[in-house]
């Protein structure tokens, strides 16, 4: 009896780590996606930031196209896009960064804001 117990003891050695090197790739590619969910939504929120500082900018008079660009990281300078609309609106698109920074990310965000003289 023992020696039917050790043989499959025996059979089974080494299980766990063939298991584990068959999930790790699936875990770190859930890893980088959440990352990238992360990245994405910072981006949008700084984003949103750069759009109300480029608002105010306009409001006073100034450039809100440096405006937006000093607002963000110099990472996300690159790729700027700011527009301006007849109706005081200001519109800014940034890249959202990829987490593997061998090519340009393709997809942007953007925001946009208004502000009012008064």
């Amino acid at each position: 009896m023992d020696t039917a117990g050790a043989q499959r003891t025996e059979s089974q050695r080494g299980q766990a780590s063939v298991e584990l090197l068959g999930v790790l790739p699936a875990v770190l590619l859930a890893a980088l996606a959440s990352w990238q969910i992360v990245l994405a939504g910072h981006t949008a929120w700084l984003a949103g930031n750069a759009a109300r500082v480029a608002a105010r900018a306009d409001v006073v008079g100034r450039d809100p196209g440096a405006a937006a660009r000093s607002a963000l990281p110099a990472r996300l300078r690159r790729g700027l896009i700011v527009k301006t609309r007849g109706d005081g609106r200001i519109d800014v698109r940034v890249r959202v960064p990829i987490v593997v920074r061998s090519a340009a990310s393709p997809l942007r965000v953007g925001a946009s804001a208004a502000l009012r003289e008064r």
